[in-house]
């Protein structure tokens, strides 16, 4: 089974001290996992955040919908983190690393969104960091793709930022809103993430 982040928890130590951003940057956020006591803060926050996500993502916006990701966090090849915020604990976005797939593979895709209320102060970017050091190290996972699509230019940014490199174009890749949406494919891999 894998070891997840506890809730209230910070993630593991391997994730808090190593990679790329300077220490003050990585305290200022912390990660842990979903939990069905983060329903009320979740939804509310997908609500004010709809702009923002539309038509990249589609967050559940009912309690139901809520209940059915966090159970699906709790399967043995999907880990839902939470990012949140040092200095009080708010939530200001989401990070599912899915399809996780043991053996000669080792690999896992990764999908996030961020919240309104918090964007364009560096949040996602330090999280970030922590989740590609909490899966290239606890995971021990070798390689991760994100799949974009190609208008979402605060996405790839993010995606570029931490690393990722475009690997390819998939047309009517993912249904998303109703709609099958052409992605970009960005990758990373744990040797990629070590020279950085």
């Amino acid at each position: 089974m894998l070891d997840r982040v506890r809730r209230g928890s910070r993630a593991p130590e391997e994730a808090q001290t190593a990679g790329a951003r300077g220490g003050r940057e990585r305290r200022r956020v912390h990660l842990r996992e979903i939990d069905y006591a983060d329903r009320n803060e979740f939804l509310a926050l997908v609500h004010e955040s709809r702009q923002l996500h539309h038509p990249w993502a589609y967050p559940p916006e009912r309690p139901d919908q809520f209940d059915e990701l966090v159970a699906r966090a709790r399967r043995e090849d999907v880990v839902t983190l939470l990012g949140c915020r040092g200095e009080d604990n708010a939530l200001f976005g989401v990070f599912t690393i899915s399809q996780i797939v043991r053996g000669a593979f080792q690999s896992a895709y990764l999908g996030y969104y961020g919240h309104a209320r918090y964007t364009g102060q560096g949040y996602m970017g330090a999280a970030l960091d922590q989740v590609l050091d909490y899966a290239f190290g606890q995971l021990a996972l070798h390689r991760i793709e994100a799949n974009i699509q190609p208008a979402n230019g605060p996405s790839i940014a993010l995606a570029r930022g931490a690393g990722f490199r475009l690997e390819g174009f998939s047309p009517r890749y993912l249904l998303i809103g109703g709609r099958w949406r052409d992605h970009e494919r960005y990758a990373i891999t744990a040797e990629e993430r070590r020279r950085r």
